[in-house]
């Protein structure tokens, strides 16, 4: 029997099998046995288990300061932000090496791992970012991570520096068989002086360079449409559409795995909404932290159980 909320959903169904469509699934990757065993487990052993990703970093404390548990001070033990990952279901955990060695012992073998390799503070002016090694591959193996993550800064004034960096990530990678996440985020005067850090054309660009660089997963985050492109390439000045920014990034991604960053906190009808367009435009999942450990373990719990009921629809 027919009701009147039928197109409307029928509606929702293309758009999620135009999402699937443009996504880049791990039979499309050339990756040694290594890499494949380990994003499978990633993508299908833990999370949503359904070819989707759902990563909670708990990195902020270094590329931000204390500031960002000030509000929500149960956060600023990441026991509690561990605690979450487990008990939401997570796809993985992403944290830099001190936590890790002090706090994921414990939920070895119960939330997989993704070993941040280099990270920086917010104090230096952000006119000219790098963000050096403080671990290796070597450490992430040891302690039995799934991945690794590489923060890599395209546009700065020392991008030559990060690529060489990057490179011996990549290499040492591909030894040891781990899958390679790039937080690849456009940072540096150049960059704001054509649109800005939150441009479709920076966050493209980003997408891109990423790939060529031998990202096997790339977050970025979702770009401001509204930001001023005056000075950006002459095929960027136009007006983007949400949903045609976000496929736009995710082709740029290539043969690589695109994950989208929920951001600072927001309301969960404005987060959730993002998140929705992400997946609907191709997105392989989503790397939520702020938003959901900025407060109460019920709500954080609360919210991804909604994230995981939104990436059941995106199965892969």
């Amino acid at each position: 029997m027919g009701t009147e909320n039928e197109p409307k959903n029928e509606g929702n169904d293309a758009f999620i099998m135009a999402g699937l469509e443009t996504r880049t699934h791990l039979d499309q990757l050339s990756l040694n046995a290594g890499k494949k065993a380990r994003l499978y487990r990633l993508l299908y052993g833990a999370g949503p288990a359904n070819g989707t990703l759902m990563i909670l970093p708990i990195d902020q404390g270094l590329e931000h300061g204390p500031r960002d548990f000030l509000e929500a001070p149960e956060s600023q033990d990441p026991a509690f932000q561990f605690r979450i990952a487990l008990d939401g279901h997570f796809s993985a955990i992403a944290c830099q090496i001190g936590l890790a060695e002090k706090y994921y012992p414990e939920y070895a073998g119960q939330v997989p791992l993704i070993l941040k390799l280099n990270g920086k503070t917010e104090i230096p002016a952000d006119d000219a970012p790098f963000s050096s090694l403080n671990a290796s591959v070597e450490d992430a193996v040891r302690m039995g991570a799934d991945a690794v993550g590489y923060t890599l800064y395209v546009g700065s004034p020392r991008q030559a520096e990060d690529f060489a960096q990057f490179r011996q990530v990549r290499e040492d990678a591909n030894r040891f068989g781990l899958p390679v996440v790039v937080w690849s985020y456009p940072r540096g005067s150049a960059v704001e002086a054509k649109g800005g850090k939150d441009s479709v054309y920076a966050i493209d660009y980003a997408a891109r360079t990423a790939q060529e660089l031998g990202a096997d997963v790339i977050k970025v985050n979702v770009p401001n449409v509204d930001a001023d492109l005056t000075d950006a390439p002459k095929v960027y000045q136009r007006q983007w559409t949400m949903p045609e920014a976000l496929a736009q990034i995710i082709r740029s991604g290539g043969r690589s795995l695109v994950i989208f960053a929920g951001g600072e906190k927001a309301s969960e009808q404005d987060t959730m909404g993002k998140a929705r367009l992400c997946m609907e435009n191709g997105a392989t999942g989503l790397i939520f932290g702020r938003n959901v450990w900025q407060q109460s373990y019920h709500e954080a719990i609360t919210l991804a159980e909604d994230i995981h009921q939104l990436l059941a629809n995106y199965p892969g």
